[in-house]
């Protein structure tokens, strides 16, 4: 499979609002997280600093290799596993105090499946952190995802094994939604020549290079135009609250 796809965060001046994004909900996990913590979609490994001080020991897990591992130093609390999921191969049942999965649910073909394989691996008590893509906020289709959700389809999701799920929502301030709103406008322009809807016609597969780059392209013609736009974007352009129909990702805490 192709791997550095517009869905792998970079450290491209041209992508820091949607790392900077990222990096938030790690922020915000660590706040939570302590014991042994199990990460499901290492990506680019920008979160193990974050996360990693928090936790005895931190398992993380991607279907590619991360690079980021191999400069860990002897003796870290950080093992890096690399496997395909669900099921979670080799790991024993309620073994893990906290497990966080940063937008990874909408990449899964069997979505239940990886839900109660996380409640399984969790401790009675225990937490599942999750971020997603709200789909009232997509601009466009994305071929890389089999689904987006909705606050009340993710919660109904959790909810056949979690008895408690706490539906929070990632805000941006004035700065961030401007950026928004700037990508929305240039989105539009691009899909005005889809006349006949073949994004939502054609297989995803076929969709998804093109995506690729005409999103990259996009995103680094807003950059050139301004900059300012997203050059100085931090952590705190972004917020966590109660998850509504205009936050952009959703945030959730389910508890076993």
């Amino acid at each position: 499979m192709y791997k550095e796809t517009a869905e792998r965060v970079s450290l491209d001046p041209a992508e820091n609002y949607v790392l900077q994004r990222s990096i938030k909900a790690y922020i915000e996990a660590a706040e939570i997280v302590n014991g042994k913590v199990l990460e499901l979609g290492t990506g680019s490994g920008y979160g193990i600093d974050i996360i990693a001080p928090k936790a005895n020991e931190f398992l993380t897990i991607d279907k590619y290799r991360c690079d980021i591992v191999d400069r860990l130093p002897e003796g870290s609390n950080v093992k890096f596993i690399q496997s395909t999921f669900p099921p979670f191969i080799g790991i024993e049942d309620s073994s893990f105090d906290f497990v966080i999965s940063f937008q990874v649910i909408e990449h899964i073909e069997d979505d239940t499946k990886f839900v109660q394989e996380i409640f399984r691996v969790l401790k009675p008590g225990g937490k599942f952190i999750c971020t997603t893509p709200n789909i009232k906020m997509s601009l466009s289709r994305n071929p890389w995802h089999i689904r987006e959700y909705t606050i009340a389809e993710l919660f109904n999701l959790l909810k056949k094994f979690f008895p408690t799920v706490d539906t929070k929502g990632v805000y941006g301030d004035e700065r961030a939604m401007n950026y928004y709103e700037e990508n929305k406008k240039s989105v539009q322009k691009i899909m005005r020549f889809d006349i006949f809807n073949l994004q939502y016609k054609l297989p995803r597969q076929i969709l998804q290079i093109p995506f690729d780059i005409l999103n990259r392209m996009n995103r680094k013609k807003l950059y050139n135009a301004n900059s300012n736009l997203s050059d100085n974007f931090t952590p705190e352009n972004y917020f966590i609250d109660t998850a509504k129909d205009n936050c952009i990702d959703l945030f959730y805490i389910a508890t076993k």
